[in-house]
C-alpha cells in the first residue's frame, strides 16, 4: 500500500487535476518564472554585448594596444627541415640536399625583382622609413620597401640554382624576427649579422668550438646588414605587403664528413645582447655537416 501511495503522490505532483499544477506549478506560475529568466539572461546578454563593444573601440586593427616588446628578438635561419636545426648532406648524392634548394626557391620567390617591384616602394637607403599616423588620421595601409632577391648575389638562386650545395659551399639566410616598432639601430647604424663557431661543451669544465672547420665565410648584402629603410614594422595589417630583409651567409670550404656546430649572432649599438638563460635572443645556432664520399 505504500508504493501505492508514494505513486499516486508522484503522480499528483507531475500533474495534479484538482489544483492544476504541473510539477507544483500553475501555468500562470510557470509563465512568470520562465518571463523572468528570458528577460534576466536578455539582460544579461545585453550588459555583455556592451562590455565587449567599449572595449573593441579602445583597439586598433592595424596596432596592437599592448605588447610585451622584446628586448633583444630572436633569428631564424632558411632552410630548416625541421625543429633540429641541423642541415646534413652529401655531395654526391642530389636527393640529400635538393630539398634545401627547393626550400629556399619557395622561401625566396616573394623577394622576385617583378614581384617586388609591383607590391612595393623604392626606399631611401640608410634612413628609417617613418609612417606615422596623422592625429585621428591613420596612415593605412602603410608601404613597405622593396627587397630583391638579386641583393643576395651568389645566394640568391639566380646564378647557382643549387645555392651551392652541390659543390660543398652551401648558402644559409638569414632573417630578423618581426617586432613592431622596433628600430634597430641607431645613428646611422645599421644591425648586422655575423656567424662564427659555436663553443659547446665536451666536459664538466671544459669547452671546445669548430673554428678550425667552419672556414671562410661572405655575407650578401655585404657585412650582413640590415638596412634600416625596413624599419620600422608596423605590422602584419598595417603593412601587408611587408617584405622582411635577409642576410645571406655562404660558406665557402667548410670542412667536409665533420659536425660544424655554427652561430649567428646581430649586432646593433640599441640591441643588447642575449644570455645563455635565452638561446634565441639575437642569435641562432644550428649543425652543418657536408659529407663527400672523396
Amino acid at each position: 500500500m505504500a508504493k501505492d501511495g508514494e505513486k499516486s503522490e508522484w503522480k499528483e505532483f507531475l500533474w495534479n487535476p484538482r489544483t492544476r499544477e504541473f510539477l507544483g506549478r500553475t501555468a500562470s506560475s510557470w509563465g512568470l518564472i520562465i518571463l523572468f529568466y528570458i528577460v534576466f539572461y536578455l539582460c544579461l546578454g545585453g550588459l555583455f554585448a556592451l562590455t565587449m563593444y567599449i572595449m573593441l573601440q579602445t583597439l586598433d586593427d592595424h596596432k596592437p594596444t599592448w605588447q610585451d616588446r622584446l628586448s633583444t628578438p630572436g633569428l631564424v635561419i632558411r632552410p630548416r627541415q625541421d625543429e633540429t636545426f641541423e642541415i646534413v648532406y652529401t655531395i654526391q648524392n642530389t636527393e640529400s640536399w635538393d630539398m634545401y634548394a627547393q626550400a629556399l626557391d619557395r622561401f625566396l620567390s616573394p623577394y622576385n625583382d617583378s614581384i617586388q617591384a609591383q607590391k612595393n616602394h623604392e626606399c631611401t637607403p640608410e634612413q628609417y622609413f617613418l609612417q606615422e599616423d596623422s592625429g585621428d588620421v591613420k596612415n593605412n595601409p602603410k608601404r613597405s620597401c622593396q627587397f630583391n632577391r638579386t641583393i643576395l648575389e651568389a645566394c640568391s638562386g639566380l646564378h647557382d640554382r643549387y645555392y651551392g650545395y652541390q659543390e660543398g659551399k652551401p648558402c644559409i639566410i638569414i632573417k630578423l624576427n618581426r617586432v613592431i616598432g622596433l628600430m634597430p639601430g641607431k645613428d646611422g647604424q645599421a644591425p648586422s649579422v655575423t656567424c662564427g663557431a659555436k663553443k659547446y661543451r665536451v666536459g664538466k669544465d671544459e669547452w671546445r668550438d669548430d673554428s678550425d672547420k667552419i672556414g671562410e665565410m661572405i655575407y650578401f648584402p655585404s657585412n650582413g646588414t640590415f638596412d634600416l629603410m625596413y624599419y620600422p614594422y608596423y605590422g602584419k595589417k598595417a603593412q601587408v605587403n611587408y617584405s622582411q630583409p635577409l642576410v645571406a651567409v655562404k660558406f665557402l670550404n667548410i670542412t667536409v664528413n665533420q659536425d660544424v656546430n655554427i652561430e649567428c649572432k646581430i649586432h646593433a649599438n640599441n640591441i643588447p645582447t642575449g644570455n645563455e638563460r635565452d638561446k634565441f635572443a639575437g642569435r641562432v645556432s644550428f649543425k652543418l655537416r657536408i659529407n663527400s664520399q672523396n
